[in-house]
């Protein structure tokens, strides 16, 4: 019993201080976090504030409870006569993660700073793009890179100089027997630490979600945790992601969403297909182009109430046509904005569907509708193609092209993420005289570059603002506005130009700030649906992407069957609303209530008035409703259903 108490002493004291080096790295981190944020947590209490710490602590606990599990194996189940190796395996382990993690907690800030959020499984999707990270790590995050390897290189030196902390020599030298005995106890006590939790179901993310104020949850994060459970939720089945907000009966959920479509009786193999009659009557339908611009956000734009004189283009084009003042993004990401405008399809949870097993063949596009009246159809892109997979969901969807940036010959000026937005639409304009010279009609999304970190500009286009950055998220606005105007101005000299509908929009906001609890103000962005006899027009409800995509076919000149999940402004019957995606939060916007919901907790409901949110009474049918949109999105996904009805 006395050999058995030692050898329990000595594995405790051996796990623990491994414990202790790895927790202080994300206590450290942590405090450094709460400083940094303290201001924007003006809204809690004292307490409130350090319960971050508390509330981290147990999402810590939860991932290192996992990373001790390969030690404690080790110790407990090798056989005395492998001291010297296990000995040094052990060492490298430990290391390898003191300097992961201290990676990690370093890099959490400039990401912090980009998302305002934690790593999360973007943290992870980049990693997938070295080229471009790269890229933007050396012209943008020169000073972040530098922070990681000065710590840890200093992480190494204090791991050398603590050379003797970490000797398990002796450990492994106790009775294998008793060695043996423990694992089962000590094994229990890390599970227990992994689950958090004696309920009937263990902890997860959502337990950091303590606090009203978004930034106090951030805080209580733990990178490493939160990374880990996002790939998992992407990597699991679909079918099975939206349960985590609630779950109705799938009747009710159709019989909920039809009536958000303004949907009667439609086919069950795509069941919210319905015609739609064109607004106008042309003798020759016209062609669709929509121009969507890289992470431009209503605060920066004129004509939406944000900053004036950085968009004088796309303010001179919301006089003339139908500007958008009260619209929202689907999501945070471009592949979510772009199958909101090619599709009209919602966000759900995980990946969006760009990247998705399901959606690469036979999922409803605007080429697939418009293709049965003879259009070509095109995808535009100044960068690489096959980013965030974007060349092959567009041609596995019934685009008959996707030109990238292999196919700009001799382009002015190339960043980062491709050619410049002037070379971008040049070569675009040129594309839809040559189609028009053909007789052809023609659908084009064309998706810019030049908006992005690390806002590489050409050099003699724009006067650059005073006390900021050349490069700078307010001069890279100011070129793309530069772009624009100059494509217009070409296109307008164009034969195609008075048979075309333009929809200029954004994808989402360049970045997502708010301390409450959901950003909204960052999910505004721009539309003006802009072309020859479209009277101007200022539009001011609720407005959704697929909304604008709905209201540019209603201007085209056909009559139509789709299955979007929108309606054309036009359409007396629609009812204003948006579904918004926040990482794994979603929020459902109808008229002027918000409904918050987030995986593991209850939905909670907000007054949107002002741009502020106020918190009311949970309102029950309004968070059925925004449940019911995103399970049955999901369903649709799943089940192969958000697709062109197929001939009899």
């Amino acid at each position: 019993m006395r050999q058995l108490f030692i050898t329990f002493n000595l594995l405790l004291k051996s796990l623990f201080k491994i414990y202790l080096v790895w927790i202080a790295v994300l206590v450290a981190g942590r405090l450094v976090f709460l400083a940094w944020l303290w201001p924007r947590l003006a809204d809690l209490s004292i307490l409130d504030k350090w319960a971050a710490l508390l509330h981290g602590w147990r999402m810590d606990n939860i991932a290192l409870s996992a990373l001790l599990i390969f030690p404690l194996a080790l110790l407990t189940i090798t056989p005395s006569g492998f001291n010297l190796v296990i000995n040094y395996l052990l060492r490298t382990y430990v290391l390898i993660i003191f300097l992961f993690l201290i990676f990690l907690e370093v890099s959490s800030f400039p990401f912090f700073a980009e998302y305002d959020s934690r790593p999360n499984i973007i943290f992870v999707q980049y990693l997938a793009y070295p080229k471009e990270i790269l890229s933007t790590i050396f012209k943008s995050q020169i000073s972040a890179l530098f922070s990681v390897c000065i710590a840890i290189i200093g992480g190494v030196w204090i791991f050398i100089r603590q050379r003797v902390f970490f000797n398990f020599q002796r450990d492994l030298k106790s009775s294998i027997l008793m060695r043996l005995i423990l694992f089962l106890p000590f094994f229990c006590i890390l599970a227990l630490g992994f689950r958090s939790s004696l309920g009937h179901r263990p902890a997860n993310i959502s337990d950091a979600l303590y606090s009203s104020n978004r930034i106090a949850n951030e805080i209580a994060k733990n990178s490493l945790y939160s990374i880990s459970y996002e790939q998992y939720l992407s990597s699991a089945d679909s079918s099975r992601l939206s349960k985590r907000y609630g779950h109705l009966d799938q009747v009710d959920a159709y019989a909920r969403v039809k009536r958000l479509i303004s949907v009667g009786d439609s086919p069950v193999e795509s069941p919210f297909m319905r015609p739609v009659k064109s607004l106008v009557n042309f003798s020759k339908p016209k062609n669709l182009v929509i121009i969507v611009e890289e992470s431009l956000g209503a605060r920066f734009v004129g004509f939406t109430g944000g900053e004036q004189g950085l968009t004088p283009s796309l303010d001179a084009l919301a006089q003339k046509g139908v500007a958008f003042t009260n619209l929202f993004s689907n999501g945070t990401r471009s592949i979510q904005g772009l199958a909101a405008v090619t599709s009209g399809f919602q966000a759900i949870p995980g990946e969006g569907v760009l990247k998705r097993a399901n959606s690469q063949h036979n999922f409803f596009t605007i080429a697939y509708l418009l293709k049965q009246f003879g259009y070509h159809s095109s995808f535009i892109y100044g960068g690489e193609a096959r980013f965030d997979n974007m060349k092959a969901w567009y041609l596995g969807n019934g685009f008959d092209e996707v030109i990238e940036q292999k196919d700009f010959i001799n382009p002015s000026f190339t960043s980062s993420w491709g050619v410049s937005d002037e070379d971008l639409l040049l070569r675009a304009n040129d594309r839809f005289q040559e189609l028009h010279d053909q007789g052809r009609p023609f659908v084009a999304i064309v998706f810019s570059t030049s908006n992005h970190e690390p806002f590489e500009l050409p050099e003699g286009r724009i006067e650059w603002l005073v006390g900021e950055p050349h490069k700078s998220v307010k001069n890279a606005v100011r070129y793309a506005d530069y772009a624009l105007g100059k494509f217009f101005a070409s296109a307008e000299e164009a034969d195609y130009f008075n048979n075309t509908v333009f929809l200029v929009i954004a994808d989402h906001d360049v970045r997502v700030y708010g301390d409450g609890p959901f950003p909204i103000e960052s999910f505004r962005i721009p539309a003006v649906i802009f072309g020859d006899q479209i009277a101007p027009l200022k539009f001011t409800d609720v407005t959704s992407q697929p909304d604008t995509i709905a209201t540019a076919l209603h201007l085209l000149g056909l009559d139509l069957r789709y299955p979007i999940l929108g309606n054309s402004i036009f359409n007396p019957a629609r009812v204003p609303f948006v579904l918004m995606k926040y990482n794994d939060q979603f929020g459902f916007l109808k008229n002027n209530k918000l409904t918050v919901l987030t995986p593991g907790k209850s939905a909670t409901t907000w007054t949107y008035s002002d741009r502020k949110l106020l918190p009311i009474p949970l309102n029950r049918e309004l968070s059925s409703d925004g449940i019911a949109l995103l399970q049955i999105s999901e369903s649709m996904y799943h089940e192969g259903t958000f697709q062109m009805q197929r001939s009899p």
